[in-house]
């Protein structure tokens, strides 16, 4: 990306513990002392996901494995941090989603957990999952496959199932399911396609697919497959329109395309 992120981060970092000296010492240990993004993520979310049973040390180790193991981890981190600064309007600084967001730091550690998975480390990885969802309020089995550019905001309640599959360019509200219908095993949880918003308190339910820039309004609960560019709302989801952009993520717009006046999401 043209924007030199890290650097971009480091120079936020300096101002605001120039503004705010009584986080002068949190904004060092946290971001200026460290070398790279992957050096802070590792050490943030480690020292946010440590117990008496896995200590922030430990952590800080097995989390700077997976990022230097793979660079995609660290290219899709960056890409989520300019997803929360270009969406949110409550996010007015790069360093914010990364200092303060439980919801990117959710995503984050989803990501470390699926490269622990996938070199099958699965206890430790079940073990994460369940911290992750103890202390961020955000449940995503480590097996489930994320894209690039995701925002889940604000984070709370959200669930993600084992065999879900999120493209790229997505966004996520607060308390939205992606989950199975039935016991059945297998395949069973849906594939969300590039460019889609999901508005606040959503469930998407079964092996189901959300075709690419569609919308699901707030509340609605989704049972069969949702067509490309189109919105759906209500109990059971139907469609009620087409979208306003060709990306409904990245507009982040809470209304029906065909007079605005209906509310379909929720965000602060």
């Amino acid at each position: 990306m043209d924007l030199n992120l890290w650097q971009q981060i480091r120079v936020e970092a300096a101002q605001s513990a120039s503004e705010e000296p009584t986080l002068a010492s949190f904004l060092h240990l946290t971001v200026l002392r460290h070398k790279s993004l992957a050096s802070v993520l590792a050490f943030h979310l480690s020292s946010k996901l440590s117990n008496s049973v896995m200590d922030a040390r430990s952590l800080n180790e097995l989390f700077l494995e997976a990022l230097t193991d793979d660079e995609q981890i660290v290219a899709a981190v960056e890409a989520d941090i300019c997803a929360y600064y270009q969406r949110d309007p409550a996010c007015d600084l790069y360093c914010l989603p990364l200092l303060y967001f439980k919801g990117f730091h959710a995503i984050q550690a989803h990501r470390i957990n699926h490269w622990l998975w996938n070199h099958g480390r699965k206890t430790v990885a079940y073990f994460l999952q369940n911290r992750v969802s103890e202390v961020f309020g955000v449940d995503i089995h480590p097996a489930a496959r994320f894209g690039h550019g995701i925002m889940i905001d604000h984070g709370t309640g959200v669930v993600v199932g084992e065999t879900a599959v999120l493209g790229n360019d997505i966004s996520i509200l607060h308390g939205v399911t992606l989950g199975g219908s039935g016991k059945e095993s297998g395949d069973r949880h849906p594939k969300i396609g590039d460019g889609v918003m999901i508005g606040a308190n959503a469930s998407i339910l079964g092996n189901i697919r959300v075709g690419e820039c569609a919308k699901v309004g707030a509340g609605s609960v989704v049972v069969r497959h949702v067509e490309p560019h189109t919105t759906v709302v209500g109990v059971p989801a139907k469609a009620v329109g087409g979208v306003s952009s060709c990306k409904p993520a990245d507009e982040m717009n809470q209304n029906f395309v065909d007079d605005g006046s209906l509310y379909i999401g929720a965000g602060i």
